[in-house]
C-alpha cells in the first residue's frame, strides 16, 4: 500500500481514497470525445466574469453605434429596436442553453459513477459493521467474567443488510410518497 504523500501529510487510507476519486476524474475526462471537450472548453469561457464584461461592453458598443449614426442622419445597420441585436441575443442564449445542457448530461455521468461507488461503499462499510458487532457479541458470549445476556438490538445489527430489501423498501416508500402527493394535488 502506498504512503501518504509528504505535502498532503493524510493517513494512508484517505489519501487511497482521494487518489482513486482523482483518477475517477482523470479517467471521465480522458474519456471525452473533442466535441466534448470544445463545449466544456466553451462552457469555462462563457463562466468567466469577464465574459459577462465583455458582452455588456459589446452590446452597448452595438446601440451606441447605431444610435450615433442615426443621430448623425444616416441610416444605421440595426435601427432602434435593435432587431438583429434581438435576434442575435435571441440565438445566443439558445445556444449557450444547449450547450449548459450538453455539459451537464456529461457531469451526471460523472456522477453517476460516483453515486454508485458512493453505494457500493456504503454497502461495503455496512457489512464490515454488521460483522464487527457479531464478532464483538461473540467475544462477550466467550468471556467467563462478562455476564452472558440476551441483547436483541445487537443481534440484529450483527445481520448483514439484503441490499434488495433495501432497494424494495425504497421502492415502496417512493410510491407511497407518490400517492400522498398524488392525492394532496387532487
Amino acid at each position: 500500500m502506498e504512503t501518504s504523500s509528504p505535502e498532503r501529510d493524510l493517513p494512508p487510507h484517505i489519501d487511497e481514497a482521494v487518489r482513486t476519486l482523482g483518477r475517477l476524474h482523470a479517467e471521465h475526462n480522458r474519456n471525452a470525445t473533442a466535441l466534448q471537450r470544445t463545449l466544456s472548453g466553451c462552457s469555462l469561457v462563457l463562466a468567466h466574469p469577464w465574459f459577462l464584461g465583455a458582452l455588456t461592453v459589446a452590446l452597448a458598443g452595438w446601440i451606441a453605434i447605431n444610435l450615433l449614426v442615426l443621430a448623425m442622419g444616416y441610416i444605421p445597420p440595426d435601427p432602434p429596436p435593435f432587431e438583429w441585436l434581438g435576434i442575435a441575443l435571441a440565438l445566443a442564449s439558445l445556444y449557450m442553453v444547449l450547450l449548459v445542457y450538453a455539459n451537464q448530461r456529461r457531469d451526471d455521468q460523472l456522477a453517476e459513477v460516483r453515486e454508485q461507488l458512493t453505494l457500493e461503499l456504503a454497502l461495503l462499510n455496512e457489512q464490515k459493521t454488521a460483522k464487527l458487532i457479531a464478532l464483538f457479541e461473540e467475544f462477550r458470549r466467550d468471556i467467563p467474567i462478562v455476564d452472558d445476556r440476551h441483547d436483541p438490538q445487537a443481534e440484529e445489527m450483527a445481520r448483514p443488510v439484503e441490499p434488495e430489501r433495501v432497494l424494495e423498501a425504497i421502492k415502496e416508500t417512493r410510491a407511497e410518497a407518490e400517492r400522498v402527493g398524488a392525492a394532496k394535488n387532487d
